[in-house]
């Protein structure tokens, strides 16, 4: 049966069988945050020594990671381990989450004071995690994988996921603000913490970042092929001469 006694907007929301959190945000927050250095820190040191495709033994010196590279690796790790697994969390358990006290499960409702959908088993929500953690999880650490080979392929990779996590935020944005708009209610606290903080903050990153690297990709797809129609058009040039 749904709480009538929560902290979520708006106060009319069904959630069912809440129970506040145990621990304190400060302790649930460092200990997330220590997963997801352990997690990130041991995917670049595997990713420092992942001998790149098509290269000898004699050029492992020039094989180093520039700072560029390794911070395209640390995010798209970061984006696989949220996707993954905290959101694959989300997804698996939507339905008893509010009263759960994992880790994970405190977490999802501290970050629903922003957002009350995720609790309420809002269809939206559960739809679009769903997609992005069968999507955009497998397909992050993929790319993160082919950034440390050097392959490439790393770069269409780095635009696609890049151009899905904008799409989504896109979509998680506008639906929140149309579901709003209809129904004539916030689905966050108006405390500046839970909106701007949470709501609005902790989503920024995922448009920051993959704007910064989708304008990277798009360059170097454009040099990629300027490339190939300068040597198209030298082989032709050479081949013009042979003929007179």
């Amino acid at each position: 049966m749904g709480s009538p006694h929560h902290p979520y907007h708006p106060p009319s929301a069904n959630i069912t069988n809440y129970q506040p959190n145990e621990r304190p945000i400060l302790i649930n927050g460092a200990a997330f945050a220590l997963l997801i250095a352990v997690f990130v820190g041991i995917g670049l040191f595997l990713a420092k020594r992942i001998v790149r495709s098509g290269a000898s033994s004699s050029k492992r010196r020039q094989q180093q990671l520039g700072l560029g590279e390794q911070f395209g690796i640390c995010w798209f790790l970061l984006c696989g381990f949220l996707h993954c697994f905290f959101e694959s969390y989300y997804v698996l358990n939507y339905k008893t989450l509010a009263g759960q006290q994992t880790l994970f499960a405190q977490l999802w409702k501290e970050y629903s004071l922003s957002d009350s959908r995720y609790l309420s088993r809002d269809l939206f929500v559960l739809t679009i995690e769903s997609l992005t953690v069968v999507t955009l999880g497998p397909l992050s650490l993929l790319t993160a994988y082919l950034l440390a080979r050097g392959n490439d392929l790393a770069c269409l990779s780095q635009a696609v996921v890049s151009a899905m996590h904008l799409f989504s935020v896109a979509l998680y944005y506008g639906m929140c603000f149309v579901s709003e708009s209809v129904n004539g209610h916030r689905y966050s606290r108006p405390e500046f913490l839970y909106f701007w903080v949470y709501f609005v903050g902790f989503n920024a990153p995922w448009v920051v970042f993959p704007l910064f690297l989708l304008n990277q990709s798009s360059r170097e797809i454009k040099r990629a092929f300027t490339l190939a129609s300068n040597a198209q058009s030298l082989v032709r040039n050479a081949g013009d001469k042979k003929t007179s």
